[in-house]
Order: C-alpha cells, then sequence, then structure tokens
C-alpha cells in the first residue's frame, strides 16, 4: 500500500450519530492533508439499512462508501455478513500499539469488534431512565417499579427499537443485570427474566419508535412520562433544547452500566490508495487533539476513547455544554458502579432478531 499519486475523494457514511462528535476533526484532517483528501462527502442512513446497502455494492463489484461511522450495532450486523475489512489488523503499521492509549473499558469495547472496526468514541452509556418530574414524584427505583408504573400509566413508558437506538439496545443488554439474569452474555439461553419482562412491559408501550429522537421528542411534548435514556441522550437534547432542561435522571436498583462505543470501520473493496489515507486519519482521529473534539454537545458523554483527554482540553462551547447541561451525580456513578461491555457480534444480532419477532417487531412505528 503507498501513497495515492494524487489526492482522492473519500465517501464517509454515519449511521451512529457520530458525526456530530467527530467531522470537525476530520474536517480539519482533510483541511490539513490536501496532498491526501480532494473532498470528503458525508451521507447519513441508519443502522439497519447500511450492512445491507454495502453488500450488494459488494457483490456488484462497486464499492461506494469507503469509511463508515458506526455502533455497535451495524458493526455486528456487517462483522456477520463479512462486509468489514480487518482494519486493527491491516492498520497495524501505521496505528502502532494505539490500544494501549484507550481508557480501560474503551480497551474492551475495542476487543468485542474483533478486529473489523477502529474505536473513536467511547462512553459508559446507561441503561438511565429520563422522567418528567412534574408528572413523575416519586421515580422508580428498580425494574419492578418500572414495570409497576407502566401498568399504572399506560403508554406513557417508551424506548426505540433497539436494533436502531442506542438507548434501546443498553436497555435491552442492562435488564439482564437489573433482574439478575442467568447469563447476561447470553441472549438465547441466559436471559429467562429479560425476556418475560420485556414482554409484559410491551402490553403496557403504546409504540415503539425506529430511533432514540422520536422518543425524546415524546418525552419534551409530555405524551410519555418516563423514557430510557443514556448520559449523552439525556445531555445533549437538553443541551439544544428539544427538552427541556428541568427532565431528571435516575437509575435502577442493580444498575451495571453498559458500555457504548462508536467505530470506523471500512468496507472490503475500497482501493488500496484510499486505504492510505484512512488509516492516516484513523491515526489522527485517535490523538488527543480529535478527541478533545468528542465531547461536542454532550451527546456521547464524555466521549473520548483515548485516556487523559480531559474536559478541559475541549473546546470552549462544549465546556460551557457540560457545566450548564450535565450532572454532577454522573462522576460518582461511572465511579461507583460496574461497566459491562455489550454482547459480542453474533449474539447481538441474536437479541435484536428476538426483540422484533417476539417483543416489539409488531410496534414498530417509523
Amino acid at each position: 500500500m503507498r501513497k495515492p499519486d494524487q489526492p482522492v475523494k473519500l465517501t464517509v457514511a454515519d449511521v451512529a450519530g457520530n458525526l456530530q462528535l467527530t467531522q470537525k476533526a476530520i474536517e480539519k484532517f482533510r483541511d490539513d492533508h490536501k496532498d491526501l483528501v480532494a473532498s470528503i462527502d458525508f451521507t447519513r442512513s441508519t443502522a439497519p439499512e447500511l450492512p445491507g446497502k454495502i453488500d450488494a455494492e459488494q457483490k456488484a463489484g462497486k464499492v461506494d462508501i469507503d469509511l463508515v461511522l458506526t455502533g455497535t450495532d451495524a458493526l455486528a450486523a456487517g462483522a456477520a455478513k463479512g462486509l468489514w475489512e480487518k482494519v486493527a489488523d491491516n492498520a497495524r503499521p501505521v496505528l502502532g500499539d494505539f490500544e494501549s492509549t484507550l481508557q480501560e473499558p474503551a480497551q474492551r469495547m475495542q476487543k468485542i469488534a474483533a478486529g473489523n472496526g477502529i474505536i473513536v468514541v467511547y462512553y459508559p452509556s446507561g441503561p438511565l431512565i429520563e422522567y418528567n418530574p412534574a408528572t413523575v414524584s416519586n421515580p422508580p427505583k428498580s425494574a419492578q417499579e418500572l414495570l409497576d408504573y407502566a401498568k399504572a400509566h399506560p403508554n406513557k413508558v417508551m424506548y426505540a427499537r433497539p436494533a436502531n437506538s442506542g438507548p434501546g439496545r443498553t436497555f435491552l443488554m442492562g435488564l439482564s443485570y437489573l433482574l439478575g439474569d442467568k447469563d447476561p452474555k447470553d441472549p438465547k439461553n441466559g436471559w429467562e427474566k429479560t425476556w418475560a419482562y420485556l414482554g409484559e412491559l410491551g402490553k403496557y408501550v403504546e409504540y415503539y419508535p425506529s430511533g432514540t429522537s422520536a422518543v425524546m421528542k415524546e418525552l419534551a411534548q409530555g405524551t410519555r412520562d418516563i423514557v430510557v435514556s443514556t448520559t449523552g441522550w439525556d445531555i445533549n437534547p437538553r443541551a439544544l433544547g428539544q427538552v427541556p432542561k428541568e427532565m431528571k435522571t435516575g437509575s435502577l436498583q442493580g444498575f451495571h452500566w453498559v458500555a457504548d462505543a462508536q467505530y470506523m470501520v471500512i468496507p472490503k473493496g475500497v482501493s488500496p490508495e484510499k486505504r492510505y489515507v484512512l488509516y492516516e486519519l484513523m491515526k489522527y482521529m485517535l490523538t488527543k487533539e480529535a478527541q478533545a473534539q468528542t465531547y461536542d454537545q454532550g451527546y456521547f458523554y464524555p466521549g473520548p476513547a483515548v485516556k487523559d483527554v480531559p474536559l478541559s482540553m475541549a473546546p470552549a462551547d462544549s465546556q460551557k455544554t457540560i457545566t450548564d447541561f450535565g450532572r454532577p451525580e454522573y462522576a460518582a456513578l461511572i465511579a461507583d458502579n460496574p461497566i459491562e461491555t455489550p454482547l459480542d457480534a453474533d449474539s447481538m444480532v441474536t437479541a435484536f432478531e428476538r426483540w422484533d419477532r417476539e417483543v416489539g417487531g409488531s410496534k414498530v412505528k417509523k
């Protein structure tokens, strides 16, 4: 693999909302490396849609997407289909021992990518509940109390389809810890309590939005009292004025964080010249300078996957957002509770398919 003879045009597809965190840094790389990059087109689609599109492109012998920014959802779905190059191995000469620069939980998140992607952002995630204190005077303190609230207030509790929602899938995976299931890493044989709980809760959920934004809109409008959330989905919509600032969050008894991350992924079939450039881009995205940008407006709070990138390194507007809309209790919640990794790729696909088939697929509303 060698440096291209002329600057390349790149197409970056985002299926995770990741560009909120990384676009400025990617554009800085572009502007600083005019010998490598002619232009970058940014596209957005959903995690369930993208793997099929790339699969079709690969079969046609013409891959138009050069870099994918994805959460664990499309990473897992694409890995199951063999769509991604083993970039952690192929880019090793450029990236070196990048794992040693990562925070400890981010190192574990990198491992579950099984070489298919390079982590770019990390956060402890959730599952948290977010609620309107004007209508919920005594918020649930356990999974059972959440179910009791849903029964007493039909259609007032909501979460989104897990296959296309960070909070949705974090709730799906976090319940196995909250409920004390037999094996939190085995949705097929170890989640007896989780599947029973979700089936019962579903009786009192009017419908499941296809994405998290719609859930937050319903909370803001007052049509739902309690929704499933994460640190980022709590902070960012309030910072953007999409959800009232006075909304509150809480955790449930037996709480374990189920961490989340987003990755840089390269489809098989991208030209060697473009891969040369993409590896250099990935190297830059793991620098402290680029990582400090990922605090953004709290969307993936905190954000940096790399160690020793404090909020004080972030842009001034990011620092103000976290000061104004962050929650002081998050620091203790992160320090004092276990941080688990999500399911591996195959198990996550199994969990998504079972949820779609048995829990809520027929009630998903786009």
